[in-house]
């Protein structure tokens, strides 16, 4: 058993693994070792360095001084914009795939498949093609350079992914449950609400996860349908980058790059385990 161990072929995976490893944790490195550097270290070496003394007023600076689009309140304000973006989004867009999948999985009528098909189809469209069409849904009500308007569009696009999650899980349900709950008198939301929620609690985990990464790193939509204060955080750190383009602030801007990325971090880290047991359960089959 000791020799199989050290065979070359398991020397191979592992070398192969840590530099996978190291190729994809390499940027994220720099960024944080820039955001603890002073402007004057990073000027008078390179990108690539370790701190002399660690320059925690970048954190600072980024978070509540420096300006963005001729506002000097950091990046802030925009952290509460996407959050106010990307909780709804998360939340709707989850519990409408959910009932989605749940009624083309389980509870059949004629051209489900066709609606699902049609549902799924979104997956495969570039979001460069979407936002001709959105731009004048949301003109037409109102809801140009609005978060309302944001948290619409993101609803609307999750609904692809999440539907197809959902009913990929849920078609392992047995169906003799849903027919002996019928039997019993109970219709299609008390079915949902009482038998196929409690059970969702994998899927629901993998489609928040999902969901909540995917709006927060959005960037696109932001920058097209918002202008000014209105903007997600995103969208204002490229206004940063531009703000800062003839005198460059790499510490602060890989700062504002570190905090940004904090919220997706943190539901990673936090609930990266029931991620992975919510896709085995189902959501890829």
């Amino acid at each position: 058993m000791r020799e199989r161990s050290f065979a070359p072929s398991r020397i191979f995976i592992y070398l192969a693994v840590a530099l996978i490893a190291a190729a994809w944790l390499a940027p994220l490195a720099v960024v944080v070792l820039n955001s603890l550097r002073t402007n004057e270290e990073i000027a008078q070496g390179s990108m690539i360095g370790w701190p002399q003394h660690l320059a925690w007023s970048n954190y600072a600076a980024a978070w509540s001084g420096f300006c963005v689009a001729e506002t000097c309140a950091g990046i802030r304000p925009y952290m509460l914009n996407s959050a106010l973006v990307t909780i709804p989004a998360t939340i709707f867009s989850t519990l409408l795939g959910a009932i989605a999948g749940y009624a083309v999985s389980l509870w059949r009528f004629r051209g489900d498949n066709w609606i699902y098909g049609i549902v799924t189809l979104g997956l495969f469209l570039p979001q460069q093609m979407r936002l001709l069409p959105w731009t004048i849904v949301l003109r037409d009500i109102g809801l140009i350079n609005t978060l309302a308007g944001l948290v619409l569009i993101h609803t609307i696009q999750g609904l692809s992914f999440t539907t197809l999650f959902c009913r990929n899980y849920y078609v392992a349900i047995p169906h003799e449950l849903i027919r002996a709950a019928r039997i019993d008198g109970a219709g299609f939301f008390r079915i949902f609400w009482r038998i196929i929620l409690p059970l969702s609690g994998p899927i629901l985990i993998v489609t928040v996860i999902w969901q909540f990464t995917h709006i927060w790193n959005e960037f696109l939509y932001g920058v097209t349908f918002t202008t000014g204060q209105q903007q997600p955080v995103t969208a204002a750190l490229i206004a940063l980058s531009a703000a800062v383009a003839d005198i460059p602030q790499h510490g602060v801007q890989s700062a504002a790059v570190i905090i940004a990325a904090l919220p997706t971090l943190l539901i990673y880290l936090l609930g990266g385990k029931y991620f992975v047991r919510g896709l085995t359960a189902g959501a890829v089959k």
